[in-house]
């Protein structure tokens, strides 16, 4: 039998690189701010380029792989990793990619796009027009108030900001560089460059709490030790977690102790972690809150309240880096953010001595200050619309009537945004199923006192 020869099998054509196939007026810009992108996008899509925008490293990937663009914009600060990571391992999957950051800046790689000249032109346009609405803008952003709109039956408040991260002056309690929209100025409105500050952990748009989310995040991809002061209640732990969520040890552990709710005896044990046998009834080592938090942040609340002598102690810690267990002679290294917080005003209660002043000024390297809810009921609204669908994630969402909210805003929030969440949790449990609140269930104190004799 005769064995025909079989041809050989046609070899596939080696895959084209995708930064082959780039379309010209094409770009990703990426960044954590939607003003930036939108500000960008704007100037660019003018400029008849096709723009894609994303939020986060992770979002800027299939963007460019479905684009395949001419141009990538990347800012200098992203939520999910760091931008020069980005920046080298988009410049090695797309090596004919011109990449560049928000000011014109060449951000890495060694190709300039054919329409550099355009983009240059884009981003500078972009600044010039921020610098220009900042300028305009008046000195003082109190009394502002939000403009809402609804996007899927939800209420936004309208914020964007342009494309500069640098701070405002000192004396300015809101983000840098605003800009305006025309329906905003005749709405009288608050300036469209507040988003960037504001942050899904604190509910409000009034200056103060404007001025929180720009603290943030100017400080939060730093080390750099934080006390937050304010009155009992006004949202200090979410303020540490926000603070721990947009930092590179988000993926690390947010370890909170409260100095208070602990006995003095067992605090330093607590804290710093123990030995067998170190004290009576330590039958067995254990880790130290300071010690899980390694990599990651620790969060010391009611920080006023650590005893003397464990002050010098957790001086000891913040200067250096190490501890030492109870019973123990070795010393360990740990690498922890921390983030203080105190209902008291601790540089009088230094002047007192009953707070080491070291102490205080370590942990104080940068402050934020929690406003009570009397200082921003402004804000009431958006706070009783969260909380309500809060409570609503398992039955219908409950509604408010205009005497009820007249009633909420007329008392003086002693317990401030915590006491606000309970007053509507008892509101919404008196009402029982009908699906409006009225004055008639709202009560404030153990016992309370109703604006009406029956339901």
């Amino acid at each position: 039998m005769l064995s025909l020869p079989v041809p050989p099998l046609p070899c596939p054509a080696p895959p084209v690189p995708r930064s082959r196939a780039v379309r010209q007026r094409s770009a990703v810009v990426v960044s954590a701010d939607a003003g930036l992108r939108q500000s960008i996008g704007s100037f660019l899509s003018g400029l008849r380029w096709q723009v894609r925008q994303a939020a986060s490293g992770a979002e800027a990937w299939p963007e460019m792989d479905a684009l395949l663009p001419e141009a990538f914009i990347v800012d200098s600060w992203l939520p999910d990793l760091e931008s020069s990571e980005l920046i080298q391992e988009m410049s090695a999957s797309f090596p004919e990619v011109d990449l560049l950051h928000p000011d014109g800046t060449p951000a890495g790689g060694r190709v300039r796009c054919s329409h550099r000249a355009e983009l240059l032109h884009a981003l500078r346009a972009s600044q010039e027009t921020d610098t220009a609405a900042w300028n305009a803008a008046p000195e003082s952003l109190s009394g502002l108030t939000a403009i809402r709109r609804t996007e899927s039956g939800k209420p936004v408040t309208r914020f964007s900001r342009s494309a500069s991260d640098a701070p405002p002056p000192e004396n300015v309690s809101a983000p840098s560089r605003l800009t305006m929209a025309p329906d905003q100025q005749k709405a009288g409105g608050a300036p469209a460059g507040l988003e960037w500050t504001r942050l899904p952990e604190l509910i409000g748009d009034a200056p103060a709490m404007l001025e929180i989310g720009r603290r943030v995040r100017l400080v939060a991809p730093r080390s750099t030790p934080v006390l937050i002061e304010g009155p009992t209640g006004s949202g200090k732990e979410r303020v540490a977690q926000a603070l721990h969520r947009l930092s590179p040890r988000n993926r690390k552990p947010f370890v909170v102790i409260n100095c208070a709710a602990i006995p003095e005896a067992l605090l330093e044990a607590e804290l710093f972690g123990h030995t067998r046998g170190a004290f009576t009834g330590a039958v067995q080592g254990r880790t130290g809150r300071i010690e899980a938090a390694d990599g990651g942040t620790l969060f010391l609340d009611e920080i006023g309240e650590m005893p003397l002598a464990l002050q010098s102690k957790l001086l000891r810690f913040v200067e250096c880096g190490e501890l030492q267990r109870v019973g123990d002679n070795e010393t360990v290294k740990v690498d922890v953010r921390i983030v203080a917080a105190t209902h008291r005003p601790l540089i009088e209660h230094t002047r007192q001595g009953s707070f080491r002043a070291d102490l205080y000024y370590r942990l104080a390297v940068f402050l934020i200050h929690t406003p009570a809810l009397a200082s921003h009921l402004e804000d009431l609204p958006s706070l009783v619309e969260h909380f309500l669908e809060k409570m609503g994630r398992t039955e219908p969402v409950k509604r408010i009537d205009e005497a009820a909210m007249a009633r909420l805003a007329a008392h003086n929030w002693p317990g401030n945004v915590r006491e606000l969440e309970h007053v509507l949790e008892r509101a919404v449990i008196l009402a029982g199923d009908a699906p409006v609140l009225t004055a008639c269930e709202i009560e404030f104190g153990p016992l309370g006192g109703r604006d009406c004799e029956t339901k």
